[in-house]
């Protein structure tokens, strides 16, 4: 069992019957295994699944077809399937689905269930198998997934008798959505899918040795609250886990009791304000100076869900070396991992944040609360100082960053956003503000190339009622565009930004400032034949209006800052079909602030050959 959770002893959870459900059946159903299976997906309350049929998992398609609960999305790739079960599941908060046959099926999941596991996503894939007599000879399209997913799982089953079907499901449920979630495998052999057996709601769960724990020890908080009252320079270091626990609200609460600086990671945007004056950005090798600069310069770190990344660190040894450390996560495995905690708290983030306010109260009310002016004095110069920006080109071409920016501008209120990785990825971040949970998407640890477009669809399949964009790279793009089919006719209309610079943007960066300018494959849009001479819009390859229209897109392009706010308030206004816009922007922008890999957040760099200059502070 994969699990990281403490285990202090047997836990048997009994599922209650989704609301507004049926009663738990007291007379036993004579089906098959795939109608059990799909029974139990009802109960559980799994409303949307992402599949590929095919001959292993075939038996659990032709019950579905009869389900009225379950929605089936027929995806083009199996990996578009993984990840729209993550960009569902991040949206809603509940588990995302996804089901895919044996052998390759099944292998071709193995990247978003990395991403999801690397990200704390609840998911659960189902995959289909050989029959249980035939496991282990290398039969026609057998690959042993459990296998080869232990590692990226939280916990996986092999089922081969029909009875446990619907047990295993329950328990899959119960362990992607509890403790630290993240996504669990189950695999089913084929001749289990056909046996007869009987279906019976809720089953018996046995889950021995799981009892995640969700509330923190009051000592430990207490110490906590006091270090908070006691520091000079508290920085609260918000990860994605507040955003898990939906722990929103208690740390807004938090932050403004103790008057601390907030900094939110790239997976924890929107879990508080951007536009709050205690919140300072994005820490990170991208981060805003500000933030970056306040976990070096800090007395005193409050980690709430967050793992100490290495994008965050930097340098490790070099790392926040006046900190005193209060971690909390509810993955005891994360605390002291990477970073040693003066106070640590394993615990329920949301549980975690509620009673630290209390316990802060407790101190502010004996007279205990902290000073932190001439912090804030240094703060705001550094935020004044180094602000986010960036400049236009001299050629009157589109700044990439402009174009997100309006993008975010313009969008409906409440709009979720998903975005691939690279630099459009690290500008979505800072150059859209993110106010609510749940309206940024990302693949943060793994760094998924091509998550953008199946996680939005995921997304707006969820939450129909929202504006989602995708705010993607031409690289990106064109790993996972054909989901774009899926959209066109499942009635998805999700709506695509492609940043389009020609090139893998943020490879290329590293070779400008790394590699003296050798950009060796980075260029996308023509072969090793050419000339050198830039290609127009409509003349590269692929032309992405033409392609993405033949497959049922309306296809916008836009090339002058002129036409920008036209052609977004455009795609806006379209909601019944997916909408994509091929947006050219110039081709050399950066991403900055910028920490070179492996180096010390201290040498962070506000833009090219600008170290900032952080003046004279109570430390040093």
């Amino acid at each position: 069992m994969t699990m990281t959770e403490q285990a202090t002893g047997a836990h048997h959870p009994q599922p209650r019957p989704r609301s507004g459900g049926p009663q738990p059946s007291a007379t036993p159903e004579h089906v098959t295994g795939a109608q059990s299976l799909i029974r139990s997906l009802e109960e559980v309350g799994a409303d949307t699944v992402f599949g590929i049929p095919g001959g292993a998992i075939l038996p659990a398609y032709d019950p579905m077809m009869d389900s009225t609960r379950v929605r089936h999305v027929l995806v083009r790739h199996e990996q578009g399937a993984g990840h729209a079960a993550t960009g569902y599941a991040q949206a809603t908060g509940k588990v995302g689905v996804c089901m895919a046959t044996s052998g390759p099926g099944a292998t071709n999941l193995v990247t978003p269930i990395a991403d999801a596991h690397m990200d704390s996503v609840p998911m659960v894939a189902i995959t289909g198998q050989v029959s249980s007599k035939a496991i282990g000879t290398d039969a026609f399209q057998e690959a042993d997934i459990c296998g080869i997913t232990m590692p990226i799982t939280k916990h996986n089953f092999l089922v081969t008798d029909a009875d446990d079907i619907p047990r295993t499901i329950a328990e899959a449920f119960h362990i992607a959505s509890t403790g630290r979630p993240g996504p669990v495998l189950v695999d089913i052999s084929k001749d289990a899918l056909q046996a007869r057996t009987t279906f019976s709601w809720p089953p018996q769960t046995d889950l021995p040795g799981y009892r995640p724990v969700t509330k923190p020890h009051a000592k430990q908080i207490r110490e906590a609250a006091k270090l908070i009252t006691q520091a000079k320079r508290p920085v609260l270091y918000v990860g994605g886990g507040v955003l898990k626990a939906g722990a929103t609200a208690e740390l807004k609460v938090l932050a403004e009791l103790t008057g601390a600086p907030v900094t939110t990671t790239l997976m924890a945007l929107g879990a508080f304000p951007d536009t709050h004056p205690l919140h300072v950005g994005m820490p990170g090798m991208h981060g805003a100076v500000t933030a970056v600069t306040a976990l070096q310069k800090a007395d005193l770190i409050v980690a709430l869900g967050a793992r100490f990344d290495d994008r965050v660190t930097g340098k490790l040894d070099s790392f926040a070396p006046y900190a005193k450390i209060v971690h909390a996560d509810i993955d005891p495995a994360e605390i002291g991992k990477n970073r040693a905690a003066d106070v640590p708290i394993v615990g329920d983030a949301r549980e975690v944040v509620a009673d630290l306010v209390q316990a802060v109260q407790a101190e502010h009310t004996a007279g205990h609360k902290g000073d932190y002016a001439a912090w804030w004095k240094d703060l705001n110069r550094w935020r004044e100082t180094y602000p986010l920006g960036y400049e236009q080109p001299e050629n009157g071409t589109l700044a990439p960053q402009q174009v997100i920016q309006r993008i975010g501008q313009l969008a409906p209120e409440g709009t979720i956003f998903a975005a691939g990785v690279g630099q459009h990825q690290m500008w979505a971040a800072h150059y859209i503000d993110y106010e609510r949970p749940a309206t940024w998407l990302n693949s943060g640890g793994a760094g998924t190339m091509g998550y953008a477009v199946p996680a939005a669809m995921g997304a707006k399949a969820g939450m129909p009622g929202s504006t989602v964009w995708a705010i993607d790279g031409d690289g990106c793009f064109q790993m996972t565009n054909q989901e774009l089919v899926t959209c066109a006719l499942n009635n998805i209309p999700i709506k695509v930004a492609i940043i389009n610079n020609g090139a893998l943007g943020m490879v290329r960066q590293w070779q400008t400032l790394f590699y003296n300018q050798r950009y060796s494959n980075t260029v996308l849009h023509s072969g090793p034949e050419a000339t050198g001479r830039e290609p127009s819009a409509g003349t590269r390859i692929p032309d992405f209006v033409k392609l993405s229209e033949a497959m049922g897109c309306v296809a916008l392009r836009c090339e002058r800052p002129e036409d920008l706010d036209k052609v977004i308030a455009e795609a806006n206004a379209i909601t019944d079909r997916p909408v994509v816009v091929d947006f050219i922007v110039h081709e050399d922008a950066m991403v900055w602030p910028m920490v070179a890999a492996g180096t010390s957040n201290d040498e962070i760099m506000a833009a090219r050959d600008v170290r900032p200059d952080f003046g004279d502070s109570e430390e040093d």
